[in-house]
């Protein structure tokens, strides 16, 4: 089956999460289906092969473990993110050491959960990073470590071309805060955005200091590198 973007697979009875998680992965480019019985959910996986699972425990049928183990017994090598309200540590012992990647607790915070499905689709070997962006007349060449504006060579701190090598390699989506802290400092997410602030305002003197400007701020998701 072709699909435009990172295929992941949405398994929730619960329609707001389903939706609110569905339109935030989308917004990022992914190619996203919903399901809300873990019956649902093994029929979804036959016809996508997701790359990602995001799968809820409590389910009116099969609960998420016998989803992940039937995914497995399919052939299934999809990475499985549990999305539940069992937050004890030994529910979280069971949902890592049975086969899931990794486990969300809610209530979650939703750029938290897109960062950990980004990270999953990297860690499962998606598609390789070119070395090399361009929008409109902004290139940035990662293997050199060189940025031009306009044919101009520009000058970045280390953490500012990081700063914009995230944002290139996204080049048309939103990059939330979360992803930012997650790729360019490593953080755990600590609400920590004032630093984002902070160095995407160094970074927009720097390369929009001619139009058209590339730089957009997405209110309340995050940062954009875009023509318009």
């Amino acid at each position: 089956m072709e699909t435009a973007g990172p295929r992941v697979l949405v398994v929730d009875d619960e329609e707001n999460i389903s939706f609110l998680v569905g339109a935030a992965l989308r917004l990022q480019g992914c190619t996203v289906e919903s399901a809300a019985t873990g019956a649902a959910a093994l029929a979804a996986a036959a016809t996508l092969d997701p790359q990602v699972v995001v799968l809820d425990i409590q389910l009116p049928d099969l609960d998420g473990y016998e989803v992940l183990r039937r995914l497995r017994a399919a052939g299934s090598q999809a990475a499985v993110i549990f999305l539940t309200a069992r937050g004890t540590t030994s529910d979280r012992v069971r949902g890592l050491t049975s086969g899931g990647d990794d486990y969300v607790v809610k209530p979650f915070a939703l750029e938290e959960l897109v960062a950990r499905v980004q990270v999953a689709l990297r860690r499962r070997g998606g598609q390789p990073e070119p070395s090399r962006w361009q929008v409109a007349d902004l290139v940035l060449d990662a293997d050199a470590h060189r940025v031009w504006r306009g044919g101009r060579e520009l000058t970045l701190s280390a953490t500012e071309f990081k700063l914009l090598a995230c944002l290139m390699a996204n080049a048309g989506r939103v990059v939330t805060r979360g992803q930012i802290l997650d790729q360019v400092w490593q953080y755990d997410f600590g609400g920590e955005s004032a630093i984002i602030e902070s160095f995407i305002s160094s970074l927009r003197k720097k390369v929009d200091a001619q139009e058209p400007r590339l730089i957009h701020t997405v209110r309340g998701i995050g940062y954009a590198v875009r023509e318009s």
